[in-house]
């Protein structure tokens, strides 16, 4: 039994069975034992590979996106740069390299990372050192300047925002929360009812069916990225997997070693997260912020011409790398196993924009 099980188990023998999204937050970003605090999870040696990891391409091209979606808002002088859950630093490094092609682009920009990980903050640091004169680092979005447009992008970030589960049984909806198992913790319902509780689904998922299980996400620091775009202008980039419409479904999961693990066994040594709900995302649009999209990264890329720039690549390749470019535009764009289809884009802007680069032909939603 490791630290952060002790203390887990501690606080359900007090206070009682614990919401999925409590036990998430802790065990992704608990003080001291949290898994994004304690680690490197990326890469070939940690338990996930994400995209930025795979090919430069990624970072470049969405480096180009926002350079362009500065250029669209009127090139302001000052423009707050912002990533939420950075990583390594690999993502922003390439972007910021790529985006030197737009003068003045990085002339304005002030830099905002997100990162609640000394450790990962330092990799960031070394990643980023010299690519411009300072870095600002925030636990949370509310610490982000409230005084300048925005251009912000998470990748692979909103799929570690908690998530709490509901389940239907009876004909009634309880919570779904974790508990003390036989042999350790374990799933089951709250037994106190939850009225009206379809009133809050979209109408083609009522009546659910029995065993019918639904997650909400908290989306509170997106819905603070979106209160600066409305106050300040700016547009605002999420790439992630998850499913285009509501649904029913179980989908936290626990990654380590690149492999799939058990979410409830050895809490804060594994990787927690569950699918976007992309049409809840959506939700948050209104008359001010528009939303774009999803598109599936596969679309999302091609727009922003990863074609042309792996052939770029590779031109100017050594033989025995080419095929590795080949290899990662495939990982990038290509079907399961690869990510282009699991993996949307999806974008939040000020009306005042028009449509963002990589979303041409894509529905958006809010009022004109």
């Amino acid at each position: 039994m490791n630290p952060l099980e002790r203390e887990i188990r501690a606080l359900i023998e007090t206070q009682g069975p614990l919401p999925v999204s409590r036990y998430m937050a802790l065990c992704l970003a608990h003080p001291e034992y949290g898994y994004y605090v304690t680690r490197d999870p990326f890469g070939a040696g940690g338990d996930f590979t994400t995209a930025p990891e795979i090919s430069q391409m990624f970072g470049e091209l969405v480096g180009v996106w926002c350079a362009e979606v500065w250029r669209l808002m009127g090139a302001p002088s000052r423009v707050a740069l912002v990533e939420a859950g950075p990583g390594r630093g690999t993502l922003m490094k390439d972007a910021l390299r790529a985006a030197k092609v737009l003068p003045g682009f990085l002339d304005a920009i002030e830099l905002h990372l997100i990162e609640t990980s000394p450790l990962l903050q330092e990799r960031q640091r070394e990643a980023l050192h010299g690519a411009v004169p300072s870095i600002a680092w925030h636990g949370e979005v509310s610490t982000l300047p409230d005084d300048a447009p925005l251009v912000a992008i998470g990748n692979e970030f909103v799929d570690a925002l908690p998530i709490d589960q509901f389940e239907k049984k009876a004909g009634r909806w309880h919570e779904r929360k974790i508990g003390l198992g036989v042999d350790g913790f374990a799933l089951g319902l709250d037994t106190a009812r939850i009225p009206d509780f379809e009133r809050h689904l979209p109408d083609r998922l009522t009546p659910a069916p029995e065993g019918a299980i639904f997650e909400r996400r908290a989306l509170g620091p997106v819905a603070g990225i979106l209160s600066r775009i409305e106050k300040n202008g700016g547009a605002a980039l999420f790439v992630d997997y998850g499913h285009t419409e509501s649904g029913f479904g179980d989908t936290l999961q626990a990654v380590r070693g690149h492999d799939y693990a058990e979410p409830l066994e050895t809490p804060g040594e594994a990787d927690l997260t569950a699918q976007v709900d992309f049409e809840v995302l959506a939700a948050l649009a209104n008359e001010t912020v528009h939303a774009f999209g999803p598109v599936t990264q596969r679309e999302f890329l091609g727009q922003l011409g990863i074609g042309a720039r792996a052939d770029i690549l590779r031109q100017n390749a050594k033989d025995e790398l080419r095929a590795e470019i080949t290899i990662s535009l495939e990982r990038l764009t290509g079907p399961a196993p690869g990510m282009g289809e699991l993996f949307k884009a999806f974008a939040f802007a000020h009306k005042d924009l028009p449509t963002l680069p990589g979303f041409d032909g894509a529905k958006h939603s809010g009022d004109s």
